[in-house]
């Protein structure tokens, strides 16, 4: 059972200052998450943001323009930062405000901070421009820089007391961050195109005819594309479905949190699902409006007890 330590009431101001500075660059640059982790209470919100601050790190130096070797020698002086962070080795009055908080956050809960040296290792496949093949060499890829942010979280969420299945936890936690990264790479994928990325495997692009890939606001000539999204929302929802069994084992708010970031990206499925070409034109985003809509969905416990219902149901 994973359990959290709260953080003592009283933080010294330079650790105050920088989870503040954590939560100014979580706010703006992470809307979808921020969304989430403002349900969270004060000491939680504050690691979640000290986290999402120093991950933002890790993927700005691999989306940068740096080229190659660069990208690579700032992502081992990261993690060198990190092994810092994980000895207790960063000073309340260091300059670094990420480092300061991540420290704080890292000794209050029990934050299993090798996720981040999964990130690295999966950012660094993008440097390195490696392509997947088949499904679980685009799972492995995933699980480094998205399931292991859900195992990450999970070392702050905690589980309840008592809860049933809560050996099972990280797994779950890691097949929703699945969940949300393949969102994301449906999402993105005319984006990432035009940067020379491609995610989705080989085989699957084979299948439905788009090996050529994505290079306008229209389908590759000949294709099923919409066959091909449709294929990959279902493995999505699948994942989210096995996903969510987390939720019943986290406290409320908690729960609240993660069914808001789920929530959100569960609707931006469903935007991409019914129109499949939407995402060669531009980014598929919800309005602010149907975000703070979701998050009151999860405060209110109404996705929790949704998803608890069906799994009764499959149960029976």
């Amino acid at each position: 059972m994973i359990r959290t330590v709260e953080p003592e009431q009283h933080v010294s101001p330079p650790v105050l200052a920088a989870y503040g500075y954590c939560e100014a660059v979580t706010g703006q640059q992470a809307r979808n998450f921020a969304y989430g982790i403002r349900l969270l209470p004060t000491p939680k919100r504050r690691a979640m943001s000290a986290l999402y601050a120093f991950s933002r790190r890790v993927d700005d130096i691999g989306d940068g323009a740096l080229a190659a070797d660069v990208k690579t020698a700032r992502l081992e002086e990261t993690r060198a930062l990190l092994d810092r962070i994980r000895d207790g080795r960063v000073a309340e009055d260091d300059t670094d405000p990420v480092a300061v908080a991540l420290t704080h956050a890292a000794a209050h809960f029990p934050i299993p901070l090798g996720g981040l040296d999964e990130l690295i290792d999966g950012v660094l496949m993008d440097v390195r421009g490696e392509t997947y093949e088949t499904w679980d060499d685009l799972k492995a890829y995933c699980r480094c820089v998205a399931g292991a942010i859900g195992r990450l979280s999970l070392g702050v969420f905690g589980t309840e007391p008592g809860a049933r299945g809560a050996e099972r936890a990280p797994e779950y936690a890691d097949t929703l961050g699945l969940a949300l990264q393949l969102t994301n790479i449906l999402r993105d994928v005319r984006e990432d195109a035009a940067g020379g990325r491609v995610y989705l495997p080989a085989d699957d692009l084979a299948k439905f005819g788009c090996s050529v890939g994505f290079a306008g606001p229209t389908p590759p000539e000949g294709s099923d594309f919409a066959g091909l999204v449709h294929f990959e929302v279902r493995r999505a929802r699948a994942l989210f479905a096995e996903g969510y069994r987390l939720l019943p084992m986290l406290d409320r708010r908690s729960g609240a949190c993660v069914a808001a970031m789920a929530g959100i990206y569960r609707r931006l499925l469903d935007r991409i699902e019914r129109e499949p070409e939407a995402v060669l034109r531009g980014r598929v985003s919800l309005p602010g409006r149907e975000k703070a809509y979701v998050a009151v969905r999860g405060l209110s416990g109404l996705d929790a007890r949704n998803v608890s219902r069906r799994m009764v149901r499959r149960r029976g």
